[in-house]
């Protein structure tokens, strides 16, 4: 049986699986590279909800993606082997008994030997992910894409929320803050030191408008710099880029990147060791003509590419 998903050529796109590019659907991630999975919780959202469709919004139109990265010059799928999941058995409404769910779905997939590919979702659900990561390799580096920093103590009283997931890892040695960096933070805030609060807690975060200033090649530097050569869980929140590109999400931000900005710096990332990945806060209600799902089909796309890439690396290919 063919690794390649089912080819427009001979059945439309619309024929959809319900999957991610029309992969097979898989029981387990035994024998894979990569497994997909959605986690479609939105109740930790602040302002719009709605992201707990993203995970859906997102595969049916990733049927429009093909294997062949003709920038990266790899087949993802004749490299690699992987098959989507489906979504974890969230509990609307109920955020610990949903992470505990999300926290067991990238636990079965990591101890398959597979590496987790998540579809949020709001934000709040990288903390269950980070939870099951960091049980397999300890505290991890963070590479986090976004407008947001997320590192609040509490929101509305509470400690669980999708701008606390952060903090909450912080307490929990799930992440090593000398290996985190996060990118893009930007808009008005109540405490203008905000951004600062990232370094107090040991961690790097640049702003949107400094990596303006420094450019993309100097950014992509900085975060290879940052998180070295050891495991590596890479975030990223779609609201890092502009709302011109992005509007489909909870908690918009003017002034972030565009789409091709967005592209360039997953493809930077070739030599980054990473342990984990998700895409979150995909918001299809808000979504005219299904372009922010379709960025994010696309970024878990370049994301899977390098994945191939480092495996072909490694087989000397």
């Amino acid at each position: 049986m063919s690794n390649q998903p089912a080819s427009a050529l001979s059945s439309p796109r619309f024929c959809n699986m319900g999957t991610f590019m029309r992969m097979a659907r898989v029981q387990n991630a035994k024998g894979l590279d990569f497994a997909i999975a959605g986690a479609p919780f939105d109740t930790a959202s602040s302002f719009r909800s709605g992201s707990r469709f993203g995970p859906s919004a997102i595969r049916n139109i990733s049927c429009m993606m093909k294997p062949n990265n003709v920038i990266q010059q790899v087949n993802i799928m004749d490299s690699l082997t992987g098959g989507d999941l489906g979504d974890f058995p969230i509990v609307p409404g109920y955020i610990h008994p949903s992470y505990a769910a999300i926290e067991a779905g990238v636990a079965g997939i990591l101890n398959d030997g597979a590496l987790p590919i998540v579809l949020g979702g709001d934000h709040s659900i990288t903390l269950a992910e980070l939870r099951a990561v960091a049980k397999k390799y300890g505290p991890v580096g963070l590479i986090h894409f976004d407008s947001h920093s997320d590192l609040c103590d509490e929101v509305f009283g509470e400690k669980y929320n999708h701008g606390t997931p952060f903090r909450r890892a912080l307490e929990e040695g799930l992440i090593e803050p000398s290996r985190c960096i996060q990118v893009g933070m930007r808009g008005s805030l109540y405490d203008p030191n905000e951004h600062k609060m990232a370094a107090d807690l040991g961690m790097k975060l640049i702003p949107a408008h400094k990596i303006r200033e420094m450019g993309l090649d100097a950014l992509v530097d900085a975060i290879k710099e940052r998180v070295g050569d050891k495991p590596v869980f890479l975030t990223f929140d779609i609201d890092f880029v502009d709302p011109a590109y992005a509007p489909g999400t909870g908690t918009p931000e003017v002034g972030g990147f565009t789409s091709l900005e967005a592209l360039t710096l997953m493809r930077a990332l070739t030599t980054v060791n990473f342990a984990g990945f998700d895409i979150v806060e995909v918001l299809p209600a808000y979504d005219h003509g299904e372009i922010t799902a379709y960025l994010a089909a696309n970024i878990v796309f370049e994301f899977l590419s390098i994945l191939a890439l480092q495996k072909n690396r490694k087989e000397g290919k």
